[in-house]
């Protein structure tokens, strides 16, 4: 369970969430019981019924999966044997090994057992223990949109091009304007959180989280041109897969901290793959002088279009000054990913990583020193 779920829930962003999802409901059904009374028809007691049930399963997830939380490491954890620390990375913040499938999330401020990602809107990692909650949610979401937008342009055709006098009063027009405004939204969450959905599935059959499909394009990378072949160690068919995750109480399968992996693999398979990423991400590392204050901004407007049309609006930006020092790990056209220098080498103070735009530092033709990477 999460710490804190009522503060988890008091944000802005599960607020939103549920002042849309109470404005679709609220609106399908005053449109749904004019358009096609359920009392009246078959078809519009099970239009109703259906909707009413995907609208009551969206919310139960949504909050179950802020409410449950992804799982967290205990703080200190250690493998068993303490010769497997040498397989694993070391969380300076949680002051313990991350055991393997287990990713440090900075928001959380907690190591998160098989992280997939950090979600705003539920203000709350998507991990171990919430996955089949939140896919559930957007399940939920897609197929309750799909009928509220049928129903809501159903009703405006039938009250707009009505050849007949209506059966109820004429709605007025700050009605018609919510009544559109609303299919707006439902129209747009099956866009977005239908490829979410998607995105969410495809992991799912493939026993992988949006982290470690980045750690295996990396391992294939590292690997190209060669004979030798990374095999990811978690994919045990589509079948065994799903039932990792999707089970009929949601309490997925394991304890978050041991697999089940393929033959020629063992638990650390990845992790060591992980090892051997840091250590060829700190030998090419450079090292940055900020010569430009940065703001932080994902969208900075005095650094020409080039930064503003390619801002890394999914990813962290970072705030610099004039003469701070950054180790740069990754490089873009227009942008620079890197963490800025400690002035005190204190393992407990939190990193500083981000984005900053390229043109506001200028490269020191020097050796830059390792980088104790912790993710």
């Amino acid at each position: 369970m999460c710490v804190n779920p009522i503060k988890k829930v008091c944000h802005w962003s599960p607020l939103t969430a549920l002042g849309i999802i109470k404005i679709i409901t609220l609106m399908t059904i005053h449109c749904s019981r004019q358009w096609s009374p359920p009392q009246e028809s078959f078809f519009g007691a099970v239009n109703f019924i259906l909707f009413f049930c995907l609208s009551g399963s969206t919310l139960f997830h949504f909050i179950s999966a802020i409410y449950e939380g992804p799982g967290y490491l205990p703080l200190k954890w250690m493998p068993e044997k303490l010769t497997d620390t040498q397989y694993l990375q070391y969380c300076a913040v949680c002051e313990g090994y991350k055991a393997p499938r287990s990713h440090h999330c900075r928001k959380c401020g907690r190591c998160v057992m098989k992280m997939d990602h950090h979600c705003p809107w539920i203000n709350n990692c998507v991990g171990h223990y919430n996955h089949c909650h939140f896919t559930a949610f957007l399940a939920s979401a897609v197929c309750g949109c799909c009928i509220s937008t049928f129903t809501l342009v159903s009703w405006v055709m039938s009250t707009v091009l009505a050849t007949r006098p209506l059966s109820y009063p004429p709605p007025s027009g700050f009605i018609l304007i919510l009544v559109m405004f609303t299919i707006g939204l439902s129209v747009g969450i099956i866009i977005v959180v239908g490829a979410l959905l998607y995105r969410q599935l495809s992991a799912i059959f493939g026993n992988k989280t949006e982290i470690e499909d980045w750690i295996l394009e990396k391992a294939h990378y590292r690997r190209f041109g060669t004979r030798d072949k990374f095999i990811y160690p978690y994919s045990k068919g589509w079948r065994f897969n799903m039932n990792q995750v999707f089970t009929w109480n949601c309490i997925p399968v394991g304890d978050g901290i041991h697999w089940p992996v393929i033959e020629g693999c063992d638990q650390y398979t990845l992790t060591r793959e992980q090892l051997a990423q840091k250590i060829n991400k700190r030998k090419r590392a450079k090292t940055y002088r900020v010569i430009e204050n940065v703001s932080g901004s994902y969208y900075p407007l005095r650094h020409g279009w080039g930064v503003l049309c390619h801002s890394p609006c999914i990813d962290r930006t970072i705030k610099l000054n004039i003469g701070d020092i950054v180790i740069v790990t990754r490089w873009g056209k227009y942008w620079l990913f890197g963490e800025k220098k400690r002035e005190e080498e204190n393992e407990k103070q939190i990193r500083i990583r981000g984005w900053f735009p390229r043109r506001c530092a200028i490269e020191i033709i020097e050796n830059s020193s390792a980088l104790n990477e912790s993710d």
